[in-house]
């Protein structure tokens, strides 16, 4: 029996956590449970303990179950690598890859695929958090070792079953209502839900990697002031990079979000919080969205990039939607979108319907919107590819000349929406609203016609 509050999984009698680290650390939370049974002894009496993994592989075999407070279970690196550059090399290749896995305090799902029931995600989760009763289960945190999928599974596409973001696994499910818990400085990938984290209160999700897997960050059920800070997050075409429902208070913030992810940035039914400072790259439309009633939500200063997959193996991959969905994508009241800087960078040739006139802000229901000093730079490029993720995606990022301007819808309101104000973010061709119904003043142009200018008010292939 440990002596004291802080256990390595390494030195801990009871099993092995080379073979099987869940196995390990529920004995040692149950020995946690067993010595500190008191709930107020000398104005204390459960402080919680720390669980550490050293750097080192470690497989996990059986889920682990938290139901605890003040748990830190920690690690001495993140270890991120890019799984999915590796299996796109031709494994002829792999002899001479300085390294062929993620490293750091990693663990390693491996939870029998019986147990890995779709409907049922309380069985795939490697970290599985949850406890009835009050108070709720609070602060529990997570911080500085690698959650590793392995492999993904086949999803009975044509794509190779490395690339098809799915295996039923998750990283870390928290299933019951909590409060201040913590997500720091994590790696993720690998797996087909990184983190899924149910009614949340004051949680901090910070400094983390979370890439390669098909969705990265879920917050369910409601929940309310919450932040999402300074992370590097890239979802697969399937799943969302950053998804939130019904919540309250929600600061997303200075994010680096990759492409790939069906979305950037999803609310449903979420109120009164922020999305502002964020880098967001996609592929396709539907960047952010603000969907089911989410109102009074501010979204800023944000930098906006949309171009095309380079990457040979996704050639040809999308999300489902068109060009006239729109980048932002509004239904909801009383929402501020301000101040964003927007990059469409394409190939006029696959715009989609073919014609089509591409929307950057749509603002689809919901009244009294106010959209101010957004900045559009739209460019028709062709689009190149190759086999080299790094260097294609870095060569797509830098080139910024020799291309021709691009025709865009900046603002489109539906018929669906009234009462807006839409100043300063477009000329008078690109913003397409009812202007009695609507408060429009476009942004001024220079003497000669700037791109997009000659557009019709009804813009090609818009609906009114």
């Amino acid at each position: 029996m440990s002596n004291s509050n802080y256990y390595n999984v390494t030195t801990w009698p009871i099993g092995d956590p080379f073979t099987d680290v869940g196995e390990v650390i529920n004995s040692i939370i149950a020995d946690i449970k067993d010595r500190q049974t008191a709930t107020d002894e000398n104005d204390g009496g459960k402080p919680g303990a720390v669980i550490y993994l050293p750097p080192g592989d470690y497989r996990l075999r059986t889920q682990v179950v938290i139901d605890v407070s003040f748990l830190r279970i920690e690690g001495s690196g993140h270890g991120f690598t890019s799984s999915s550059i590796r299996f796109n090399v031709p494994e002829a290749e792999w002899p001479d890859l300085h390294e062929l896995w993620p490293g750091g305090s990693r663990v390693m799902v491996d939870l029998p695929i019986s147990d890995l029931l779709p409907d049922d995600e309380s069985k795939s989760a490697a970290f599985y958090v949850e406890r009835g009763g009050s108070p709720r289960i609070s602060s529990v945190e997570f911080s500085n070792f690698c959650i590793d999928g392995l492999h993904f599974t086949p999803d009975g596409s044509e794509l190779p079953a490395e690339n098809s973001y799915v295996n039923g696994k998750t990283g870390i499910f928290v299933a019951s209502a909590n409060d201040s818990f913590r997500v720091n400085g994590m790696g993720f990938v690998y797996l087909e839900n990184a983190l899924t984290i149910c009614k949340a209160d004051a949680l901090s999700v910070h400094d983390n990697f979370i890439a390669e897997c098909g969705s990265c960050i879920e917050l369910r059920g409601w929940g309310q002031a919450s932040k999402i800070t300074d992370n590097l997050i890239g979802a697969g075409f399937k799943g969302h990079s950053i998804y939130a429902q019904n919540h309250g208070g929600l600061l997303v913030t200075a994010n680096n979000i990759f492409p790939r992810g069906a979305s950037s940035i999803h609310f449903e039914g979420v109120t009164r919080s922020s999305v502002s400072n964020n880098r967001l790259h996609s592929f396709y439309p539907g960047m952010v969205v603000l969907a089911e009633n989410s109102s009074e939500n501010l979204v800023a200063t944000n930098h906006f990039l949309r171009d095309h997959e380079p990457w040979t193996p996704f050639l040809g991959v999308d999300n489902g939607c068109d060009d006239l969905h729109g980048l932002v994508r509004i239904s909801g009241s009383n929402n501020s979108v301000i101040g964003n800087h927007f990059s469409e960078v394409v190939d006029a040739q696959s715009i989609r319907p073919s014609g089509a006139t591409p929307v950057i802000i749509r603002l689809a229901e919901g009244t009294g919107n106010f959209v101010s000093n957004n900045h559009v730079v739209a460019m028709d490029v062709r689009s190149a590819s190759s086999d080299s993720c790094f260097s294609a995606q870095v060569d797509a990022l830098l080139t910024t000349g020799a291309s021709d301007g691009l025709a865009v819808t900046a603002v489109l309101v539906d018929s669906t929406s009234a009462r807006n104000t839409i100043l300063d973010s477009g000329n008078d061709a690109q913003v397409i609203a009812d202007r009695g119904a609507n408060a429009v003043r476009a942004t001024p142009t220079l003497g000669f016609a700037a791109a997009g200018a000659t557009q019709s008010s009804q813009g090609a292939g818009i609906p009114r």
